[in-house]
């Protein structure tokens, strides 16, 4: 399946970050905008209390759900914002390695952020998304 994502580096910008510097989409693409994707299970609860990595884990599940009802996946996404709610970095690597690895070679431009406070009870990381994808032929 042809992709509409081209994941843009430049070698004038550091190697060390773990994601692209920008991305593109072409004109005909249709763009997908996600809300945040919390760690929320399926009666509302906050899933993996207290846990950095497992709720990075589950708002990523959450966002392959939400994709998939807009017809795209993962290797759509065009861009990734993750808010943590934390003032430590290391709580922030623990979040972005669990998202880095969900997204394999496909290392979309990301934004990680710490935040004072999220939106649900006990919630520590959402994941905001762009995606886009080529009309069906």
């Amino acid at each position: 399946m042809a992709r509409a994502i081209t994941l843009i580096r430049s070698a004038a910008l550091s190697d060390v970050a773990e994601y692209a510097y920008a991305a593109t989409a072409p004109a005909e693409a249709r763009l997908i905008f996600l809300a945040g994707a919390c760690p929320l299970n399926d009666d509302g609860s906050t899933a993996a209390v207290g846990d950095y990595a497992g709720q990075a884990a589950k708002a990523v599940e959450n966002m392959r759900v939400a994709l998939a009802a807009a017809g795209a996946s993962l290797q759509d996404v065009i861009s990734t914002r993750v808010l943590v709610a934390s003032a430590r970095r290391q709580d922030l690597g623990t979040a972005w390695a669990v998202v880095r690895d969900a997204f394999g070679d496909h290392d979309v431009p990301s934004t990680l952020m710490g935040v004072t406070v999220l939106g649900y009870d006990d919630q520590l990381v959402e994941i905001e998304a762009v995606a886009a994808v080529l009309p069906e032929a």
